[in-house]
């Protein structure tokens, strides 16, 4: 086994790198080389962010969002819509969602989802407490937004069902044909959600 061309130091940067999702090593070696030519305040500016994230960045106590005040923006925001709850699997799909400035409800992140096969089962999620919030809040509606996929679909429609009986309306969000997409390249079960989700014109 031949020694490694780097010092030390750069080996370990190159090997936390990797950690990383969607970095491999050529990335990891490539974004080193970077570091190590950039100006030394960047790079402290960069370590210095990193630390800021892990030190004041927590959960939202109330939806589970990310934030640095607790409860987040959106759960104090009055003018968000309490009737109106939205699940989402993860903080970045409530973020997706805020983009489109479409939505004016509030979220419950459930922190993964239902996944028999890897030991994920309704306690291993925020499941128990979305039940309490919807026990303690007025709310009409409950949007699940998970994703299309198989874990997605089992989850939506585990929380349908033990939702159903609290007599609030559940609705799932259409899946369908992105916009750009050609038909003839969309899967069956892409079609067969855009045929559900159609909507009057």
């Amino acid at each position: 086994m031949s020694a490694s061309p780097y010092t030390e130091s750069i080996g370990r940067l190159i090997d936390e790198l990797t950690k990383l999702p969607g970095i491999g090593e050529k990335t990891a070696q490539r974004l080193t080389f970077f570091l190590l030519k950039a100006p030394e305040e960047d790079v402290k500016e960069l370590a210095n962010a990193l630390i800021a994230v892990k030190e004041h960045v927590r959960y939202c106590s109330v939806c589970g969002n990310i934030t640095e005040q607790d409860p987040c923006r959106i759960c104090r925001d009055d003018r968000r819509n309490k009737q109106m709850i939205c699940v989402v699997e993860e903080p970045n799909d409530l973020f997706a969602i805020e983009r489109t400035r479409e939505y004016s409800g509030l979220y419950h992140v459930l922190m993964g989802t239902l996944s028999p096969l890897d030991g994920i089962g309704p306690e291993d999620i925020r499941i128990q407490e979305l039940l309490v919030r919807l026990q303690q809040a007025s709310c009409e509606e409950v949007i699940i937004a998970t994703n299309p996929n198989v874990e997605g679909e089992a989850t939506a429609m585990y929380l349908a069902k033990l939702l159903k009986p609290l007599g609030i309306k559940i609705t799932r969000i259409a899946h369908g044909i992105p916009v750009g997409g050609d038909l003839e390249y969309a899967d069956e079960i892409t079609m067969t959600r855009a045929l559900e989700g159609r909507r009057e014109l």
